[in-house]
């Protein structure tokens, strides 16, 4: 059994945000249903290279779990085809641009269904921005992300991270939404709006400006509140050092057979540390260079220091599959990542592939 076995999803999404919220949603057992404009579907699908054959593995990145059905919601008999899908449906999701899902007389006032639970996800919001691109790379920018991102020019994270943010929150209010309704019979309409998770989601940098009114820099791989946590080079590759307290410190510092660094004045204290970074990494840096990341990285990691190497994508999963984190799984023969969340009475289910558009 799966935790949400018997909810049915109509799901009006595409591209990533949305699309992302209910592949989580079906990998949780609900059935979920994927509306696609006939003879094109979802934009995704045509977002390559890479391919897994000849389909976009952009789209087979956040579509497994569903099926999929053409509808022209330009037609009334296209309307009335899905106004019969949301008939029997427990959730709607949607993000199309606000209004479109109102001139089509399928938003959730003009469905009048008590029960429904419905989210729409925007850019914007539904006010004054409403008319805005909901793109995720603008919204980095707009949004202050690529501000803080980097160390000089601006530089966008290297996956659409906010629509993979706003997809989480949305599966987030959904199931709140589905409790609710759960006690009371009652569903509600839940909405989202990219610009609004990604200022939630920069927590600290966001909560330093509006409690303290500091503006954050670009600070490339550095951490504003935390030294030694950045990158530093070793005989053959990048390692990172995260050091989060002074214990930390004080062991990394004995094992680089640099003990007096941890009574230097400038870097007793974590405070300490942040004001004197440049000089920090200076030292840290030339012990660094005298072994390769591996050395660093079985010798530091025994003894509580956090570090590690900078992986590329295949090292990553080979890392993971080594701990016996299980990073991927195989439906019909496509290996695709797993999902993360582990449950131990109603674990994720892997039913049905990415659908053919014909599906």
């Amino acid at each position: 059994m799966s935790s949400l076995e018997g909810v049915v999803i109509a799901d009006f999404s595409r591209v990533l945000a949305a699309p992302y919220a209910t592949m989580v949603l079906g990998d949780l057992g609900a059935e979920v249903v994927k509306v696609e404009q006939p003879g094109r579907g979802d934009v995704t699908r045509t977002w390559g290279p890479p391919h897994h054959g000849d389909e976009a593995t952009y789209f087979l990145s956040v579509n497994r779990n569903k099926t999929s059905v053409q509808i022209d919601l330009r037609t009334e008999a296209g309307r009335e085809q899905a106004r019969e899908l949301i008939a029997r449906a427990d959730v709607v999701v949607e993000n199309f641009k606000p209004g479109t899902m109102r001139k089509f007389g399928l938003d959730y006032g003009s469905l009048g269904r008590d029960d429904l639970v419905y989210c729409s996800i925007s850019g914007f919001g539904s006010g004054k921005g409403a008319d805005l691109p909901g793109y995720d790379l603008l919204v980095q920018a707009v949004g202050g992300l690529m501000s803080v991102t980097g160390d000089g020019a601006p530089v966008k994270t290297g996956v659409a991270l906010v629509d993979v943010l706003t997809g989480l929150h949305a599966c987030v209010g959904v199931l709140a939404a589905l409790r609710h309704r759960e006690k009371t019979g009652l569903g509600q309409l839940v909405e989202l709006d990219l610009l609004s998770v990604l200022l939630s989601s920069m927590v600290n940098q966001s909560a330093g400006f509006t409690l303290a009114g500091v503006v954050p820099e670009p600070l490339g791989n550095r951490h504003p509140s935390i030294a030694p946590y950045e990158v530093f080079p070793t005989a053959d590759q990048p390692i990172v050092l995260a050091v989060g307290n002074d214990r930390q410190f004080r062991r990394l510092c004995s094992v680089l057979d640099v003990p007096e660094l941890a009574t230097d004045p400038r870097f007793v204290t974590n405070p300490d540390r942040v004001e004197h970074v440049d000089a920090l990494f200076d030292v840290l840096a030339q012990r660094l260079r005298a072994y390769p990341a591996q050395h660093w990285f079985e010798t530091l990691t025994p003894l509580g220091v956090p570090c590690g190497p900078v992986n590329d994508v295949a090292h990553a999963f080979a890392l993971a599959e080594s701990l016996g984190l299980g990073p991927t799984t195989t439906i019909d023969g496509m290996t695709l990542v797993a999902n993360p969340i582990r449950l131990s009475r109603t674990p994720v289910s892997y039913r049905l592939r990415p659908p053919k558009l014909e599906q």
